[in-house]
C-alpha cells in the first residue's frame, strides 16, 4: 500500500480544432489504404485467368505485399519517434497510390507482384505513426472511441475494395480497377502535408518524457507483458481475418458458384456494415470498460473473438445462402469489436517518445506470423483439398487470440510518463 497522499489529478488537456482535420484526414487515408489492399481480392479471378496461376502463386500476392510492409513498418516507427510525423504520411500514401496505379500497368505476374511490393513501402510510413499521431492530439479519456472512428476505415475502405474492384473488373478489366483505386491516395497524400504536428506526449500527464534513447525504449518494450500478450492475440487474429479477406470472394464464387461482381458486393456490403457497427460499439464499450478498470476494453475485445470463431466455422458449413451471410455479419461484428481497444491498449501501456516504434514492431509481428503467411497457405490448403476446409481451420487462430487477448487484460498498466 502507498502511503503517498492522494493528489487530484490535472483535468485532461483539449483536443484543438485542428486535431479534427488531422483525424478527418488520417481516417480517409486508412479507408484508401484498406480499398487499395483489397481491390486485389475483387481482382483475382481475372488476374488468375490472363496470368494462368494457381492458388497457391494468387497468394503471393497478398504475401509480398504484407512481407514488405512488416519488414519496412519497424523503421517507418523509428523514424517517426524523430522526425516530423506528417511528412511520413504523406510521402509514404503518394508513394503507395503510385504503386495502385503502376499495378493496372502490369502486364505479366511478376510486374504485379513488384507493384505490391512498393504498395507495403508506401503503408509502412503511414501504419506505425497514424495511432501516435491520433493519441498526441486526443486524451487518453477519448483514446479508444477516437481510434475506433479512426478504424472505422478499414471495413468501409475493405467493403469499398471488393466493390469497386468487382465491379470495375467486371464492366472494364482488372486493370482499371487499379488505376481507380490509386486516384484518391493521391490527393489525401497533398492534403497531409497540412496536418498539425503534434509535440509527443501532448495529451499525457505533464512531464511526459518526449526523446528516449532507442536501446532503453527497446529494453522497456521487451519487459512490457501487456504488451507482448496483445500482439500475440492480435498476430493470431491477423492471421485469420487476413486470409479470410483475400480468399472469401474467391470461395464464394468458386464454391458457391455465385457472379464475381455480386460475390464482392455481398461481402463487402457485409464487411462495411457489420464492422461499422461492431467498431462503433467498441469505442463506446471499450472507454466505458477502461473507466471501470485498466485493460477493461482489451479484455472485452478478447471475449468478442471468443465469439467470433464458432461462428466462422459454422458459416462455410451452412448450405442457406442467407444463414451464411448472416453468420460471417455476426462473425465480423464481434471481430471488429477490438479495433479501437486493442489499438488504444498498445499506445498507452507503452511511453510516448515510443509509441510510434512500439506500434512499428507491432505490425512486424502481428503480420510477420499473421497475414503474411496466411494467404499463401490458406491457398496451399485449398490445393490439397478445397478451399472450405481451408478457411474452416481459420477458426482457430481466432479462438486462441481471444485467449491472449484475456491474458494481456490481466497484465495491462497504463504507461506512466517518464521524467524528462
Amino acid at each position: 500500500m502507498s502511503l503517498t497522499p492522494a493528489v487530484a489529478s490535472p483535468p485532461a488537456p483539449e483536443p484543438s480544432i485542428r486535431a479534427g482535420y488531422a483525424l478527418f484526414v488520417l481516417t480517409l487515408i486508412n479507408l484508401v489504404n484498406y480499398l487499395d489492399r483489397y481491390i486485389v481480392s475483387s481482382a483475382l479471378p481475372a488476374i488468375q485467368a490472363e496470368f494462368g496461376i494457381n492458388n497457391t502463386q494468387s497468394g503471393l500476392l497478398g504475401t509480398v505485399f504484407i512481407v514488405v510492409f512488416m519488414l519496412a513498418s519497424p523503421l517507418g516507427g523509428y523514424l517517426g519517434d524523430r522526425i516530423p510525423r506528417k511528412l511520413l504520411v504523406a510521402v509514404g500514401v503518394l508513394l503507395w497510390s503510385l504503386a495502385t496505379g503502376a499495378s493496372g500497368l502490369a502486364s505479366s505476374f511478376i510486374a504485379l507482384l513488384v507493384a505490391r511490393a512498393f504498395i507495403g513501402i508506401g503503408e509502412a510510413g503511414y501504419g506505425a505513426v497514424a495511432p501516435s499521431i491520433i493519441s498526441d492530439l486526443y486524451p487518453r479519456d477519448q483514446r479508444t472511441r477516437v481510434l475506433s472512428f479512426f478504424y472505422i476505415a478499414i471495413p468501409v475502405g475493405a467493403a469499398m475494395g471488393y466493390g469497386l474492384g468487382g465491379w470495375l473488373t467486371t464492366s472494364y478489366s482488372w486493370h482499371v480497377a487499379f488505376y481507380a483505386g490509386g486516384v484518391p491516395g493521391l490527393i489525401l497524400g497533398f492534403l497531409a502535408f497540412f496536418m498539425p504536428e503534434p509535440r509527443r506526449g501532448a495529451m499525457d500527464e505533464p512531464g511526459a518524457r518526449i526523446k528516449m534513447p532507442f536501446k532503453e525504449g527497446l529494453a522497456g518494450l521487451a519487459s512490457n507483458k501487456a504488451f507482448w500478450a496483445t500482439t500475440l492475440g492480435y498476430t493470431l487474429m491477423t492471421f485469420s481475418i487476413g486470409g479470410l479477406g483475400f480468399w472469401m470472394p474467391t470461395y464464394m464464387e468458386k464454391a458457391r458458384g455465385m457472379p464475381g461482381d455480386r460475390a464482392s458486393f455481398l461481402f463487402g456490403a457485409i464487411t462495411a456494415t457489420a464492422g461499422l457497427l461492431g467498431t462503433l460499439a467498441g469505442g463506446w464499450l471499450g472507454d466505458r470498460l477502461d473507466r471501470k478498470r485498466e485493460g477493461g476494453g482489451l479484455g472485452m475485445s478478447g471475449v468478442g473473438l471468443l465469439l467470433a470463431a464458432p461462428c466462422m466455422f459454422v458459416a462455410v458449413n451452412l448450405e442457406s445462402e442467407p444463414a451464411m451471410f448472416a453468420t460471417i455479419a455476426l462473425a465480423q461484428f464481434f471481430i471488429f469489436l477490438n479495433s479501437g481497444p486493442i489499438n488504444a491498449a498498445i499506445v498507452n501501456c507503452v511511453p510516448p517518445a515510443f509509441r510510434a516504434f512500439a506500434m512499428g514492431l507491432n505490425v512486424l509481428c502481428i503480420h510477420l506470423l499473421g497475414d503474411a503467411i496466411s494467404p499463401t497457405l490458406i491457398g496451399k490448403v485449398a490445393d490439397l483439398s478445397n478451399l472450405t476446409t481451408a478457411i474452416e481451420w481459420n477458426a482457430l487462430p481466432v479462438l486462441l487470440g481471444g485467449f491472449a487477448l484475456l491474458v494481456g487484460a490481466k497484465l495491462f498498466r497504463v504507461a506512466s510518463p517518464l521524467p524528462r
